[in-house]
């Protein structure tokens, strides 16, 4: 590969993790790792184009569906795919499925573009990470297995013990905040052969916790807050992304965050 290559173009494809919840901007809008890495991106290249398909709560089969064909057809430089992991989490999994259905969104998306990059997506440590544990490392091989065979980039987010740092996830335990979304930004950006500006592995400092009855009272708020809308919509079917719009449906010159 390149180094230090110059990238006209992105495309990113994908559910929350992509759209940037839960990296909260004051407009009520996300930015996340893709604007972020769009921004440096275009800062190298006068006319860069970027377009952002993800839409949160997807699942690998609508991805594939709603997303792929309209990404291949962009021409981009660069492609990012991330999915399957909202599959991982359901009660009821069918990993071939799964698997099946990445490896119809690979084989379209390689051709079509320059660069593709593939992601081990990383986890909160905890009780939900550790029961999903041998889906998402089942999902992560076939990533693997991919790669290899479309020479497609990994980025392993899933292997950076920092990005488990329950400090860099939202209260709603599911998403990165604006800290763990601007490394994951540095992490795509030195896999795609560019100048690395940090260590976006490198620990946070100590954690100081705080009084037992003040996080017991965290986890009350989240169990009511998150997780139970969260159960909910899983009972009956439904997502938080149902009838919203892909965040950034063009290709179009960008001038977002830089930083």
């Amino acid at each position: 590969m390149e180094m230090n290559a110059t990238y006209t173009s992105f495309v990113a494809v994908g559910d929350s993790f992509t759209e940037g919840m839960s990296d909260l901007l004051p407009d009520g809008s996300y930015r996340g790792w893709a604007d972020l890495l769009a921004g440096r991106l275009a800062a190298r290249a006068p006319g860069f184009r970027y377009a952002n398909l993800a839409v949160r709560g997807k699942l690998i089969a609508q991805i594939v569906d709603e997303q792929v064909e309209r990404a291949a057809g962009m021409g981009a430089d660069v492609v990012t795919l991330v999915g399957g992991l909202n599959d991982t989490l359901r009660p009821k999994c069918d990993m071939g499925r799964v698997r099946a259905r990445l490896e119809e969104a690979v084989e379209r998306l390689a051709p079509s573009c320059k660069r593709l990059v593939l992601m081990r997506s990383p986890g909160r440590n905890g009780p939900v990470m550790e029961r999903f544990r041998p889906r998402m490392e089942e999902l992560f091989a076939h990533v693997d297995a991919l790669a290899a065979r479309h020479d497609a980039l990994v980025v392993d987010l899933y292997g950076a013990q920092v990005l488990g740092d329950p400090r860099l996830w939202d209260l709603d335990r599911l998403h990165l905040t604006a800290e763990g979304h601007r490394r994951v930004a540095e992490a795509v950006w030195q896999a795609l052969g560019l100048e690395p500006q940090e260590d976006w592995r490198a620990p946070l400092g100590p954690e100081v916790r705080g009084p037992w009855v003040g996080r017991r009272l965290d986890d009350l708020r989240f169990a009511r807050q998150h997780l139970g809308p969260w159960i909910g919509r899983r009972l009956t079917g439904r997502s938080s992304g149902d009838g919203r719009p892909a965040k950034r449906p063009e290709l179009l010159p960008y001038d977002g965050p830089s930083a």
